[in-house]
């Protein structure tokens, strides 16, 4: 990664480069401010799964919400090993050295998704009806976060992620009971929120390194009809212009100076009747969600129409879970209309994150039980599998990094240069480069592919998997595992490619071997000039003598035709 520093350093896009934490964020017109009036970029992670829990994180199949995650904990080690397990989660799951590592990689912020249960009782659990008991666990939690963020000058972005109740019916990202009263359904729940609001306004209105107050995130409820399930179709959003109105002025009554982010319907995204009237105080940001949709201004056009009308900042509040080359060019479509973002998430069990959590073998039984995949494990085992998740596989030093997933959020979005993925040198004698140590960058820089990502939700069908293999990088190109357990590039076909940049030790000339699987044809640009020779793929497709320039060089093998697999290049004498 010392090659992505530096040009980090060069571009101006280091930690503190775009924001300066002493001062307070403001909205001022369409932008995010600092004191000095200068607009400030948000660079941010998401820190999901750590005080909040979802199943597909953990690699569970189907609904998982938090609370059925507990069930089935409790359902194997008993309620006391379970209280025992989640205090280690949180104890583990993030600490100071993600947030360093945030700062190093080049980020100026995170986003903290907030259950409400930490904070404060749920209602039915009051002693007094209609009062507030607060809970330590969340408030110094969040402290030390902020602790860490400023130690590292980062922005902190307070989110509420579960509200009480739970506010939609994507159930999971709520921890939403749907068997009881949701946050619309009784107002006490409503009550408990604006309390909670006010509290933590109370306790960091002081703070210029908390950024602002995400009161809410993703609402999904159809107010007007319980067939429009997550309220993409609501017309009036009473209820929710009801509920961020009345939080709003909570906040204001003992913190006048925080930005208060605000979301609309249908995951964030519906803004209809929200702001009729225009906006209720004059330091409120849009936030807008993106999944899985195109990357082109026209995917954004209704915000940013949003934005013109009110006169309001945007904020691209949360989005991710997808391919590099649709984070590299999300990022770029964003920042090139002047709003920040917040990525989701830091961390998984799954792989197209800057960390990935390598369960144990334990916990991985426990998961094919809870997944209909296998036989139920003893107390012993079950205890032994998730203890070890929750002290040891979660913590930072025990994560792989994926260093091509922070390179699409930080590098990419703003250069048509590619990196190598890993340092390749060649020496006298020759060497070897696997074929899925491609270069990094977006699709068209660092390689080619038919399927770089998925927009399945602007172009309907089935989502698109960029990478069937769904391990080592998160690039859109085809990975299989072969018997031997490493991986290759599968099924190239024709107008597809990829580019490696590698030193040579000496210059000379070279014969270099494709080692290669299926019939195809392929054909090879040497620091930007064609080699003459076009070969018919095989087990060693050999190109005599090519001629390698001293340091620095880059090879892009192109598929005329195929499909073929690519497992390695091999130069030698």
């Amino acid at each position: 990664m010392r090659i992505i520093a530096i040009l980090l350093a060069l571009l101006g896009l280091g930690a503190a480069s775009v924001a300066q934490s002493k001062d307070f964020l403001r909205a001022e017109g369409r932008h995010i401010v600092d004191e000095g009036g200068r607009p400030v970029i948000l660079r941010g992670m998401g820190l999901g799964g750590w005080m909040l829990q979802e199943g597909y994180m953990l690699d569970l199949e189907g609904t998982g919400t938090q609370r059925s995650i507990h069930a089935r904990i409790v359902d194997l080690i008993g309620e006391e090993q379970a209280e025992t397990f989640y205090q280690a989660w949180r104890d583990n799951h993030t600490t100071k050295a993600d947030i360093d590592a945030l700062a190093r990689w080049g980020f100026n912020s995170v986003r903290l998704p907030m259950h409400y249960a930490l904070y404060t009782l749920p209602v039915e659990q009051e002693p007094v009806p209609g009062e507030q008991t607060w809970l330590e666990e969340g408030f110094r939690r969040t402290d030390e976060l902020l602790a860490w963020a400023k130690a590292n000058d980062l922005y902190l972005v307070l989110d509420l992620h579960a509200a009480p109740g739970g506010q939609g019916n994507d159930i999971n990202i709520a921890d939403r009971d749907p068997d009881a009263p949701s946050l619309w359904d009784d107002r006490r729940h409503q009550d408990k929120m604006v309390a909670l609001w006010r509290r933590l306004a109370e306790r960091y209105r002081d703070e210029p390194y908390v950024a602002a107050y995400d009161i809410i995130n993703e609402p999904n409820w159809g107010f007007a009809s319980s067939d429009d399930r997550n309220g993409c179709e609501e017309q009036g959003n009473a209820p929710l212009r009801e509920l961020l109105v009345r939080t709003t002025a909570a906040i204001r009554e003992v913190d006048r100076r925080h930005m208060i982010v605000i979301a609309g319907n249908c995951w964030g995204n519906n803004y209809r009747g929200v702001l009729d009237g225009g906006p209720w105080d004059d330091n409120l940001v849009i936030s807008f969600h993106k999944y899985w949709n195109h990357t082109d201004r026209d995917s954004i056009a209704g915000m940013l129409e949003l934005r013109e009308k009110h006169g309001m900042p945007l904020w691209l509040g949360e989005t991710g879970e997808n391919s590099n080359d649709w984070f590299a060019r999300t990022v770029a479509l964003a920042e090139g209309e002047g709003i920040g973002w917040a990525w989701w998430p830091l961390k998984k069990l799954r792989y197209n994150n800057p960390l990935q959590i390598v369960a144990n073998d334990g916990y991985r039984q426990v998961l094919a039980y809870w997944n209909g995949k296998g036989p139920q494990p003893s107390r012993e085992e079950a205890e032994a599998g998730l203890m070890q998740l929750a002290r040891h596989d979660v913590r930072h030093e025990n994560n792989r990094f994926h260093p091509d997933v922070v390179d699409a959020l930080i590098r990419a979005p703003h250069s048509d240069r590619s990196l190598p993925f890993r340092e390749h040198t060649i020496g006298a004698d020759g060497g070897r480069i696997a074929a899925v140590d491609f270069d990094m960058g977006r699709d068209g820089v660092a390689y080619r592919d038919r399927t770089p990502a998925n927009h399945h939700i602007s172009e309907g069908g089935e989502r698109v998997v960029w990478n069937p293999a769904m391990a080592y990088r998160n690039d859109g190109v085809d990975l299989a595992r072969g018997a031997d357990g490493r991986f290759h590039v599968s099924g190239l076909e024709a107008g597809e490619w990829l580019k490696y940049t590698f030193d040579a030790a000496q210059a000379g000339r070279f014969d270099l071997r494709l080692h290669t699987r299926g019939r195809g044809r392929v054909s090879l640009l040497l620091n930007g000039e064609p080699v003459p020779a076009r070969a018919t793929t095989r087990a060693g497709t050999v190109f005599p003598g090519l001629a390698l320039q001293p340091g620095r060089n880059t090879l892009v093998v192109h598929a005329e035709a195929g499909p073929f697999d690519l497992e390695a290049l091999e130069f030698h004498r």
